[in-house]
């Protein structure tokens, strides 16, 4: 095969060069199917061996998990609250030192997203609690004057 193979590269004659590229395809085809059958049966091979070993390691382990499950219960459920506890923690201290972030830039004037719509607010509510100031002062002048 590599002889003829060699023959095909070298530049033989016409009848080589067209059987030399007539067979390439077939070769390459049964190659690539023989590597793929092999391959496809290693792997088929491998997950029985694991499915095997997965129903052994069950069959084995389910007394033991039957005698410690009032042990392994609780304890699986205190350490995943104990993971939430922390994830918790982590995710609400970012979000502080975030807000501390924007509370120092906002203070020292650096204009961070979001103080428009913060200044605009306490202009309304300044605005509102002056409206109110003045109607109870007139309520109160009009109380005292009857």
């Amino acid at each position: 095969m590599a002889d003829h193979h060699r023959g095909v590269v070298g530049g033989g004659g016409l009848g080589d060069r067209g059987q030399g590229q007539e067979k390439q395809p077939f070769m390459m085809t049964a190659l690539k199917t023989v590597t793929a059958a092999t391959a496809g049966g290693s792997m088929l091979v491998l997950s029985g061996l694991i499915l095997a070993g997965t129903v052994i390691a069950l069959t084995v382990a389910t007394p033991v998990l039957v005698i410690f499950s009032p042990v392994l219960v609780p304890a699986a459920i205190a350490l995943a609250l104990m993971a939430a506890g922390f994830i918790t923690s982590g995710g609400l201290g970012v979000a502080a030192l975030s807000v501390f972030s924007w509370m120092y830039k906002y203070l020292t004037g650096k204009h961070p997203p979001g103080a428009d719509q913060l200044d605009h607010a306490k202009a309304r509510l300044a605005s509102k609690a002056r409206d109110i100031k003045e109607a109870a002062q007139h309520r109160i002048d009009q109380a005292q004057a009857s």
